[in-house]
């Protein structure tokens, strides 16, 4: 059934299960054998598989063409609810009587009550709050395509656009009071007090633009500003008579007759952005010893590559603009006293490869105000967050001198501080998640209760609703993240409706069709993470250090194997030991594997080799199962295991060492939200094998610049490596092919010079639709406002 629309679906529906109703009854009878009252996607579709193989005549029949496009069934003795998920973030909720077989449609809010019903026993609570964000979007356009979710700025470009001509032409002073509040420390940046009107700005633009034409274009700005200062302009057009002219010229389009071009043009170049704080409370952040440790993974990597390329492009914008201004970055995190041998407890620490970026710590302290001095986790972190946000505030404004123009958050905490920070000082906020903790556990939302005392889901997801609906745009790494693909639900897809019985009942909660998603890559380090061609950059002198890592003795604590067939090409693979990793899943792949055993050695660089050293009860038990494995297939020859973290410029090399031995790298996990190692190992010039779940599904041309697996069907992922080593053995110009197809991907989408000018184009863009439309957000923010303070708040207080 290829019907879209609900109402055709609804009414092929309702005529299967009326006029075929034996053979309707059969497969709801199935369901319901199966003995749960919620079946999955993976449920249901391994439920067709077997109907159709029992009965042929049912393969195309409409209900169970419905089921393939199912997302869950929830099922009691009575009743058959279906969510349909018939295009990208769109659901549509049925049920079907199976004494009556009859079908209608329900509503989001009818469907959760019956899962809260499944799922606690309890009859409906006909009071139970409910949290709909949709009121205060009927106001707002959309995006109307899929294809157009994650490319917000796009759409906000042409929106803006029009309501600015539409604002101008009926007199809206808009605009000239955006350009006259542009200044640093009290100094105007644009425009002094001479112009006082739209008119009065479009008469001075043409008047500076007459001699400016007649200047040579690299006229130095500091001869032209007595003359444009009496015409009411400042230093911050341009470094030259030309970046001047070129500046005016925008702005003049602008006020003729404003285009999506034009517009994102002219405010790429407008010095409104030279201060960040970026938030990121979890964890131990810092430069060096820190890695490996619990909540401390890919996003301090990512932050502080984040923070070297922002802080270079920043610079580079205020210089073209003629500002003589040192752009100021900063990370907030955690003060923790007992750093237990790194910097956390030191307050200021430069950030090495910056011009005067520094991490900021903050101390987190409890009701008495008295510093908390231990490591928490991520997952108790909770009832310090506002007052940690009040403290931050006030240190961030005592480093810059002024309020950041832009505040960035991180993970469900730092966006939630972000918030906080955001809304009381009127800043721009930018929230990245990395990866929603509520995706990564199925139904944690439905039995938050049983995780409650572990996990404290309850806060995490009420804080991720706040923020994600607080925030002026949010950036991705990948459109899965925002809205999944077709057979999958996106991360933020997620919170658009949810449940968490006995707490509130979201019916919507976030919208992934809003203009504020946008996905801007991120990349690997250049300075580490380059090609094994690129020979005079390489760290040769490391070599001994990484072949006594690779092929030395086993070294209790640190690895276990030995290689017994040192000429053979390494697959590769390095990650934390977490079960969503699936390390153990890969080297179980490799020892069922005769042909890839044959082919190539395995090396993994994860977690501890001693159960003793583990930082908690799941690394520990994936300890064990990786030891189990070894002893079952009898891997001591053929698997490297190194239970130790590398140092990044040793980790480097050791991509391209690889590489040069015509090896490959793999990512088997169950889900990876973005893949940093991914990119890491591309860039070298490492052919990758990478999960299909998550963001290495949209880095990786397949076939092309490296190959998706499957995790849930590992034979198959051996066998598609141990084809690809065989080939290369064949033909060894196949090694290369991909090779190089994988650099030059990267090449041209994965970069941090791409990711830097793209977000201070998208802050620009989004401070001044900020500015331009706050007023029509503030029912919003107190709807918020009143959810933060009556059920956030008590759900944070952890005994």
């Amino acid at each position: 059934m290829q019907a879209q629309d609900p109402s055709t679906l609804i009414a092929a529906l309702s005529v299967h299960v009326s006029e075929r109703r034996s053979q309707a009854h059969r497969i709801l009878h199935h369901l319901i054998g199966l003995g749960r009252a919620f079946l999955l996607q993976s449920d249901l579709r391994d439920a067709v598989v077997y109907l159709r193989r029992q009965d042929a005549s049912i393969a195309d029949s409409a209900l169970i063409q419905a089921l393939l496009q199912c997302q869950e069934a929830a099922i009691d003795a009575a009743w058959v609810y279906l969510a349909l998920r018939l295009r990208i973030a769109r659901r549509y909720y049925l049920r079907i009587h199976l004494e009556t077989m009859h079908l209608n449609q329900v509503s989001v809010s009818e469907y959760l009550a019956f899962k809260e019903h499944l799922a606690t026993g309890d009859q409906e609570d006909p009071f139970t709050l409910e949290i709909d964000m949709a009121p205060f979007d009927r106001s707002r356009e959309k995006l109307l395509k899929e294809t157009s979710i994650g490319r917000g700025v796009e759409f906000l470009n042409r929106n803006l656009a029009n309501r600015l001509f539409e604002a101008i032409s009926h007199g809206d002073q808009r605009l000239l009071h955006f350009l006259q509040r542009q200044s640093s420390n009290g100094r105007r940046l644009l425009l002094n007090d001479t112009i006082n009107s739209i008119v009065e700005l479009r008469s001075a633009l043409r008047q500076a633009l007459i001699p400016l034409r007649r200047r040579p274009p690299q006229t130095p700005a500091d001869e032209l500003i007595g003359d444009l200062r009496a015409l009411g302009f400042e230093p911050g057009w341009g470094k030259d008579a030309g970046r001047i002219r070129n500046t005016m010229g925008l702005l003049l389009d602008m006020l003729e007759e404003p285009s999506p071009d034009s517009l994102e043009q002219f405010l790429s170049r407008v010095p409104m952005i030279s201060s960040i704080a970026i938030l990121s409370p979890q964890g131990w952040f810092g430069q060096s010893r820190v890695l490996g440790r619990p909540d401390t993974g890919g996003q301090v990597v990512y932050i502080l590559d984040q923070v070297r390329a922002l802080e270079r492009e920043m610079h580079e914008r205020l210089a073209e603009q003629g500002i003589a201004l040192e752009p100021r970055v900063m990370v907030v995190t955690r003060l923790i006293p007992q750093a237990e041998g790194s910097m956390s407890n030191q307050r200021l620490e430069p950030i090495a490869g910056t011009r005067n970026a520094v991490i900021l710590r903050v101390p987190f302290r409890n009701d008495a105000g008295e510093i908390i001095p231990h490591w928490i986790s991520r997952f108790r972190i909770w009832p310090y967050l506002e007052r940690y946000a009040l403290d931050a505030e006030r240190e961030i404004l005592a480093q810059i001198g002024d309020r950041p123009d832009l505040i960035i958050g991180n993970n469900s905490d730092g966006n939630l501080v972000a918030s906080l920070i955001a809304q009381r000082l009127d800043v721009c906020q930018c929230n990245i998640a990395h990866a929603l903790e509520k995706s990564k556990n199925l139904l944690s939302d439905l039995y938050w209760r049983h995780n409650e005392e572990r996990y404290h889901f309850s806060a995490q997801f009420t804080a991720d609703l706040i923020a994600m609906n607080n925030a002026d745009f949010i950036i991705t790494s990948t459109y899965q993240e925002i809205a999944g693909t077709k057979d999958s639900v996106g991360q933020y897809e997620s919170y658009a409706h949810f449940t968490m019985p006995g707490l509130y009942r979201v019916v919507a909660g976030i919208d992934v069709y809003d203009p504020k998603f946008n996905i801007v890559s991120p990349g690997a380090n250049e300075d580490i993470y380059f090609s094994y061609a690129d020979s005079e950059r390489r760290l040769l002198h490391l070599k001994p250090e990484i072949d006594d890592l690779i092929f030395g003795d086993e070294h209790p604590g640190i690895a276990r194997g030995l290689l017994a067939d040192q000429d053979k090409p390494l697959l590769f693979t390095m990650a934390k030991l977490e079960r969503i990793k699936n390390v153990p899943g890969l080297v179980d792949w490799y020892g069922r594997s005769p042909e890839l055993r044959e082919q190539a050695n395995l090396l993994v660089v994860a977690g501890h080799i001693d159960p003793g050293s583990a930082d908690n009860d799941e690394e520990r038990e994936q300890i064990d199962s990786l030891h189990h494995l070894f002893d079952l297939h009898g891997l001591h020859g053929q698997v490297r295991w190194l239970g130790l973290h590398l140092e990044r410029q040793i980790a480097g090399e050791m991509y391209r060492m690889l590489a040069d031995r015509r090896g490959a790298f793999v990512q088997p996990a169950l889900f990876e939200a973005f893949g940093l190692t991914v990119i890491e190992a591309m860039s070298s010039g490492l052919p990758t094998f990478a999960t299909r779940y998550g963001g290495p599904l949209e880095i990786i041309q397949d076939g092309v610049s490296g190959f998706h697996i499957d995790p849930t069907h590992g034979l198959e992922a051996a066998e598609r490596m141990a084809a690809f080593f065989r080939r290369c053995a064949q033909e060894p110009s196949y090694w290369n092919e991909l090779s190089e197809a994988a650099q030059a991907r990267i090449d041209e989408c994965y970069t941090w010079r791409l990711y830097s000018e793209r977000m201070m184009t998208l802050s620009r863009i989004y401070s001044f639709w900020k500015y331009f439309n706050d007023a029509e957000r503030a029912e919003t923010k107190r709807y918020l406002e009143m959810f933060y303070r009556l059920q956030y708040r008590p759900l944070a207080r952890i005994d």
